[in-house]
């Protein structure tokens, strides 16, 4: 009902030429990179109306990087940002009141050339692998765990690692420059659309090391004080990315919009990227805190304090619950 009335003053607005004022509900300022997957998200929310539908106006506030972003939200100057829930857990084991709410869970796999002769990680061995996100990223991390679980392999000693940007990582492996590489899931996407093959997918290596896929990995964060201010407004935000996921989980013509956002320079990439995104849509529930906790003390015992400070057990209170 509220959405119907909402959409009744809108055209009747329309109509008589009076120009609704947006300013009249809460502004939520989000900082983020601003060729980050997210905006296709944010795109959505703001191009459909689902910001204002669910009693707040939207505002994208593009930064430079990811230390920006983080400065901008930590300063005030921003109510959320996109991050990792590891590193929310990180933040509130030292004291500070941040809450994730899940975005997506999507995670890369390590990539081969279609050609090579490598059927599995064992058969990496002494060779090189081109890692985005440097020594702590989590999906190196996991294939850590699970090369020694699976094949007693010191993955670290028995090959040799090359870390470098997104870009360069994908640039470096489409042209056969490693033997196997680990990006972001949409230069995953990428090199599968020219031709790369995975693998392994980290979902598979995760399931094998009794950790649960499902588990989201990126999300929004917002301060604690925010959630007690302003519950309205963050359970707008949850509601407005949950409808917006629907809508593009289900209508491909919005990816045709969207398309110009998506740096997609073929048709396999576009498509590649669009399903990817898909397969990363978190499901509609509550994250599994206990499936989040065997996550993070693996994390924990490859990764130490160098990734999660003082965080050694999930701390109460990362994930973003709806108060009824």
């Amino acid at each position: 009902m509220r959405n119907f009335i909402t959409a009744l003053f809108l055209s009747m607005a329309a109509a008589f030429g009076v120009t609704p004022v947006r300013a009249e509900l809460p502004v939520l300022r989000i900082a983020v990179l601003p060729v980050g997957t997210v905006n296709w998200e944010l795109d959505t929310i703001r191009h459909h109306g689902l910001d204002t539908a669910n009693g707040f106006t939207l505002e994208v506030q593009g930064v430079a990087g990811g230390a920006a972003a983080m400065v901008a939200f930590q300063g005030g100057a921003a109510d959320a940002m996109v991050s990792d829930w590891l590193w929310v857990a990180r933040q509130r084991a030292a004291g500070k009141d941040f809450v994730f709410l899940p975005y997506s869970r999507a995670v890369g796999a390590l990539m081969v050339q279609e050609e090579s002769a490598a059927q599995t990680l064992a058969d990496l061995r002494g060779r090189k692998i081109g890692i985005a996100g440097g020594p702590l990223d989590k999906s190196w991390l996991v294939l850590r765990a699970y090369a020694a679980q699976e094949y007693g392999m010191d993955l670290k000693a028995e090959t040799e690692q090359v870390f470098g940007a997104p870009p360069l990582i994908f640039k470096t492996a489409v042209d056969g420059g490693v033997d196997g590489a680990i990006n972001y899931w949409h230069f995953n996407a990428k090199m599968q659309a020219r031709g790369m093959r995975k693998l392994i997918d980290i979902d598979d290596a995760a399931r094998a090391l009794d950790l649960d896929p499902q588990t989201p990995l990126l999300g929004y964060v917002v301060r604690g004080e925010l959630l007690r201010a302003k519950p309205g407004l963050v359970a707008g935000l949850a509601a407005a990315s949950r409808a917006a996921k629907d809508i593009m989980l289900s209508n491909d013509a919005v990816w045709d919009r969207l398309r110009p956002l998506m740096s997609a320079r073929s048709d396999a990439q576009f498509l590649a990227l669009r399903d990817g995104f898909r397969a990363g849509i978190p499901p509609a529930a509550p994250v599994d805190e206990q499936a989040a906790a065997r996550m993070l003390a693996l994390m924990a015992d490859l990764g130490g304090t160098e990734l999660l400070g003082d965080a050694t057990t999930l701390p109460q209170g990362v994930f973003y619950k709806q108060v009824p």
